[in-house]
């Protein structure tokens, strides 16, 4: 589009300046001539015979009473050519005429006259040039100009809409390949072109994005199967409970019946808890934050814990702050001291410091410890070690992913180090460093 405007403003441009330029270089060719031949009747030095410059046609002298003082040889005389008349003296005028006669074979003229005044009386010197190389000239620029330009245009046009079907064959291909895309299956991609141009990289980021929704979605349908089978067992066990009891009614102690229903209904809720935590953490869902003392933390959930199956001691610590949710950082501290709990064997140790600029936590226990294999896997939700399921048939398997899900939303790490005996699990979190008071 801009190009065929540029074009036709250039063309207009060229039909406005060009005829006019051309006219002019003829006009000022023989005015010069004119002029200089009129020099020369004023100063009473004008030759018998004219020498035209080139591309003058005719150059001629005549007196007020029509007596040809001089002329250019050469041409046969037209009186047609010196019919133009000045009406003041010592002024240029100027006329286009057409001749039709057989032995002039240019039928356009340009005339020029110009009266001076010579020593033996007033004379008017004319001068004549054929305008055939103009008109011809004018031809083929308007021949050029109102056949080529649509021409040109149309080229243009044509082949514009070629390249731009072109460049956008690879978008076409990949909004094909995107309507084709359903939530059943992820699994396809978009074509990327080798162009190495922003539709590279849009194709590119497309296929970034329908790997994170394919991971997503993934997730989503694995934790959902994962979450029916969790709660399926509490729940399927509540129900028998209760219709046992319902059945037998006389024979139903249900006091126990009624702890057992509780117990269930507990561990309904503690699932489900973890449950939407793990969907908030996964949501990026915002959290009031504020500074939480890891030290002080750690020493009110020992002191929660005291007359707990194994002693829990924690080793002396100054402040440890951290900015972040207490909700969360508690119940990262809760998973960690719980899962100890169950495998420890006579002793838990809690360790809170600061190391430069990170708060280290680490909780301690001297059980069965976890193999080296199995340090990663521990962390995916619903996943239970043979050795735990042993010893907790109640456990859901959320506890470390959460904690490890808290730890990341707060910018830290949680991880496993090596010790012997038991496990020992480290928490690696931002210190908090609150900015100077203002005067």
């Amino acid at each position: 589009m801009i190009a065929a405007l540029v074009f036709t403003g250039a063309s207009v441009l060229t039909l406005i300046t060009i005829p006019g330029n051309l006219y002019d270089v003829v006009q000022g060719r023989i005015e010069l001539a004119v002029r200089r031949v009129a020099s020369q009747a004023k100063a009473g030095q004008l030759p018998p015979s004219l020498v035209a410059p080139a591309r003058i046609y005719l150059l001629e002298v005549v007196s007020a009473n029509g007596e040809v003082l001089a002329r250019s040889l050469g041409r046969p005389r037209n009186p047609q050519l010196v019919a133009l008349h000045p009406a003041r003296p010592e002024t240029i005028y100027t006329k286009e005429i057409f001749l039709s006669q057989k032995d002039v074979p240019e039928a356009h003229f340009l005339i020029m006259a110009l009266t001076v005044d010579t020593p033996t009386g007033p004379a008017t010197v004319y001068g004549a040039t054929s305008m055939a190389d103009v008109d011809r000239a004018l031809k083929w620029i308007y021949v050029l100009v109102f056949l080529c330009t649509p021409l040109v245009l149309l080229s243009v046009a044509s082949l514009t809409w070629t390249m731009v079907g072109f460049a956008m064959r690879p978008v076409e291909r990949i909004r094909a390949e995107m309507a084709e895309i359903t939530g059943k299956d992820l699994s396809r991609r978009v074509p990327v072109p080798d162009t190495g141009d922003e539709i590279t990289h849009l194709a590119t980021t497309t296929n970034n994005t329908l790997d994170r929704l394919e991971r997503s979605a993934e997730t989503q349908r694995r934790f959902v199967a994962d979450a029916s089978h969790e709660l399926r067992s509490p729940i399927s066990a509540l129900r028998a409970q209760l219709e046992l009891a319902n059945t037998y009614p006389d024979e139903t102690d249900w006091q126990t019946t009624g702890a057992q229903a509780l117990a269930a209904a507990d561990r309904i809720t503690h699932i489900i808890d973890e449950l939407l935590m793990l969907a908030r953490l996964d949501a990026g869902a915002a959290v009031n934050r504020r500074e939480v003392d890891i030290c002080r933390l750690a020493e009110e959930q020992i002191h929660r814990r005291e007359g707990s199956r194994v002693p829990i001691v924690l080793a002396a610590c100054q402040a440890c702050p951290v900015l972040g949710s207490p909700i969360q950082l508690d119940r990262l501290l809760t998973n960690l001291l719980d899962n100890a709990t169950r495998h420890a064997a006579t002793r838990i140790d809690v360790e809170a410091k600061v190391e430069g600029d990170r708060v280290i936590v680490t909780v301690t226990d001297d059980g069965d410890g976890v193999p080296p294999e199995a340090r990663e896997r521990i962390f995916e939700r619903f996943t239970r070690l043979e050795s735990a399921r042993a010893k907790d048939k109640g456990g859901s398997g959320l506890g470390l992913p959460l904690s490890r899900e808290i730890a990341t939303a707060h910018q830290g790490t949680l991880t496993i180090a090596d010790h012997s005996p038991g496990a020992r699990f480290v928490v690696n979190l931002p210190l908090h460093t609150p900015p100077p008071k203002q005067k």
